[in-house]
C-alpha cells in the first residue's frame, strides 16, 4: 500500500501552488515590508484586486465605510485577513476542472465555500474565531481534489466504493490509497508554505480520537462547518441539523431558534460569496424553507410509519444494489480503456504513459530502468497457414506466458500486431536479461493447440537499460534502442536475446 510520503515523492503531478499565492505568502512573512509589498502584489492582478474590494465592501464584513483601494482594505481588515481572502481566490481559481472531467469541481467549491461561510458564522458562538477561519474551512477537503488530479482513476474507484458500501469517504480513500484526503491535504498545504494554523486543523478534522489538544477547537469547527454545508448540498438535512443542534445547543447553551436562524443566514451569505467566486449557487434555500417543504411533502402522504419504514428499506437496498452495479461497470470500463481486448495486456497508449512516468521517476530518484521489446517469429506464416483465429490463439498464449514470467510491478503491453513491450522499473541490465531469457525459453517450450493442430512458436527479444551514469534520456531513445536490439535478434537468427550497447 502506498504511503503518503511515497505518494508525494513519486507522483510528479502534485499541483504546484499558484505563483501569486507564493508571492503573497512570502510577503506576509516579512514583518517590515509586508504591508506595501502585499498591496503591490495584489494590485498587480486587477481581477484579483477587484474581487477583494468586492468582498471587503460586501455584507460579509459590513464595514461602515466604502473601501476603494487595496491599501485601505489592508489598513482596515489587516494583513492576515487580506492574505486569506487572496489565497481563497487564487487557490479556488487554480484548482478547477474542465467540462471533460468526471469530477464536479463546481459542486466541490460550492460545498467548500458554504462550509467556509458556516465556519465564519459559527466560530464566535463556540469561541473559535480567528483570522484563518474562513480559508481553513474552505481548504479542509483540498486533499480530495489533489487525489483526483494526481490519480484520477483511483479516486473514481473511491467514489464508486463509497456509493456501493457503507464506508465513509475517508475509509474508502484509505482502502484505495492507504491514507485519506485530510492527511494529504495537510501535507500539500504544508509543502506549499501555508501556515500551520491552517494545515494542522485540516489534518485532523475527521479524526475524532486523534486530534491534539491544541487543534481540537479549530478541527471541531471544521467538522461542524462540513455538517452545515451538507445541509444545503447533501441528503438527510434534518439529521445533519439534529447533529449540529445536539452539539451547539447542548454544549454551548444556544437556543434552537437562534441556531436555526444562524444556519438560515449561511444560505444567504453563501449565495453572495459564491457570486464573488463566479460559481453558480444553484437552488440554495434557507434551512427553514427546506424543512418546511419537506414537512409539507410528508403531510401529503397517507402512509403509516410501518409502511414508510418498509419503503425506505426497499429504496435503500435498491440504491445499494445499483451503486454496486455501477461500481462494477465503472471498473470494467476503466479496464477496457487501458487493456488490449484480445490479449488482456495493457494497450499501446498505456505503455506510452507508463514509459513517461517510469522514466521520469528513474531519472529523479537515480534508479535503473529497463525496457524489453519482443515479437513472435514468422507470425505472418501462422496467419497465412492456419488463419487469423489461430493466430489470435497464439497471441493469447504468448501473452499468458509474458504475464506468468514478469513481476507484479512490471508493465507488459501489446505494442502492436505481434510485437510486445515490457517495462521493468528499478531493474538493471543483468536482472532484465534474466527475465528476457526466461521468457524466451518459456515461449519456446509452449505447446499451443488450436483446431487439433500443435503449433510451436519462438520470439526474438531486444532489450535496453537506462542507468544513472547515462544522464537524461528521452523515451523515444529507449524505444529506438530496444527496437534496434530486437531487429538485431531477428537479423542474426531469431529466437534469441540481443542487448543494446551504446
Amino acid at each position: 500500500m502506498t504511503t503518503i510520503t511515497d505518494f508525494l515523492k513519486e507522483d510528479i503531478r502534485i499541483p504546484s501552488p499558484p505563483s501569486i499565492a507564493v508571492r503573497i505568502l512570502d510577503a506576509v512573512k516579512k514583518d517590515e515590508t509586508s504591508f506595501n509589498e502585499l498591496a503591490n502584489i495584489i494590485s498587480s492582478d486587477p481581477a484579483l484586486a477587484a474581487k477583494i474590494l468586492m468582498v471587503a465592501n460586501s455584507s460579509f464584513y459590513n464595514l461602515p465605510q466604502k473601501i476603494d483601494s487595496i491599501s485601505k482594505a489592508l489598513s482596515i481588515l489587516g494583513t492576515n485577513t487580506l492574505k486569506n481572502i487572496a489565497l481563497s481566490f487564487v487557490i479556488a481559481k487554480e484548482l478547477r476542472g474542465t467540462s471533460e472531467d468526471r469530477f464536479d469541481f463546481d459542486f466541490f467549491w460550492r460545498r467548500a465555500l458554504t462550509a467556509a461561510v458556516g465556519a465564519d458564522i459559527l466560530s464566535p458562538v463556540i469561541s473559535a474565531k480567528n483570522e484563518d477561519t474562513f480559508v481553513t474551512a474552505l481548504l479542509q477537503d483540498i486533499g480530495i481534489i489533489i487525489m483526483y488530479l494526481c490519480r484520477t482513476e483511483d479516486y473514481l474507484t473511491v467514489l464508486d466504493e463509497k456509493r456501493a458500501s457503507s464506508l465513509s469517504i475517508e475509509e474508502a480513500e484509505k482502502k484505495v490509497f492507504g491514507f485519506d484526503h485530510q492527511e494529504l491535504g495537510a501535507e500539500v498545504l504544508k509543502h506549499w508554505g501555508i501556515p500551520d494554523t491552517i494545515y494542522n486543523p485540516v489534518r485532523y478534522h475527521h479524526s475524532y480520537n486523534e486530534i491534539p489538544e491544541c487543534f481540537q477547537m479549530a478541527s471541531h469547527l471544521l467538522l461542524l462547518s462540513d455538517k452545515i454545508s451538507s445541509i444545503y448540498h447533501g441528503t438527510h438535512s434534518a439529521e445533519r441539523f439534529q447533529d449540529i443542534k445536539n452539539v451547539i445547543c447542548g454544549d454551548y447553551d444556544v437556543k434552537e431558534e437562534d441556531l436555526e436562524s444562524m444556519i438560515d443566514s449561511v444560505a444567504n451569505k453563501s449565495v453572495e460569496v459564491l457570486s464573488f467566486f463566479e460559481i453558480e449557487s444553484g437552488d440554495m434555500k434557507p434551512f427553514s424553507q427546506i424543512l418546511q417543504e419537506a414537512n409539507d411533502e410528508l403531510g401529503k402522504l397517507n402512509l403509516s410509519y410501518e409502511q414508510l419504514t418498509v419503503e425506505l428499506k426497499q429504496a435503500k437496498e435498491k440504491a445499494e444494489k445499483f451503486a454496486q452495479e455501477l461500481k462494477d461497470a465503472n471498473e470494467q470500463l476503466r479496464e477496457m480503456v487501458v487493456r488490449d481486448g484480445l490479449t488482456g495486456l495493457y494497450n499501446h497508449r498505456f505503455f506510452q504513459d507508463s514509459m513517461d512516468h517510469e522514466l521520469s521517476r528513474a531519472q529523479r530518484y537515480k534508479k535503473p530502468f529497463s525496457l524489453i521489446m519482443l515479437d513472435i517469429d514468422h507470425f505472418k506464416k501462422v496467419n497465412d497457414n492456419y488463419g487469423h483465429p489461430v493466430g489470435d490463439i497464439v497471441l493469447k498464449e504468448v501473452s499468458k506466458a509474458i504475464k506468468d514470467t514478469i513481476r507484479d510491478c512490471d508493465i507488459a503491453a501489446r505494442y502492436g500486431g505481434e510485437e510486445f513491450a515490457i517495462v521493468l522499473p528499478e531493474t538493471e541490465v543483468k536482472g532484465a536479461a534474466i527475465v528476457a531469457e526466461r521468457l524466451r525459453k518459456s515461449v519456446e517450450l509452449l505447446k499451443i493447440t488450436a483446431n487439433d493442430l500443435d503449433i510451436n512458436v519462438t520470439i526474438s527479444v531486444g532489450m535496453t537499460c537506462h542507468t544513472v551514469s547515462q544522464g537524461k534520456k528521452e523515451k523515444s531513445e529507449m524505444i529506438a534502442e530496444a527496437d534496434s536490439a530486437l531487429y538485431n535478434s531477428k537479423k542474426t537468427g531469431r529466437n534469441k536475446l540481443s542487448i543494446f550497447k551504446s
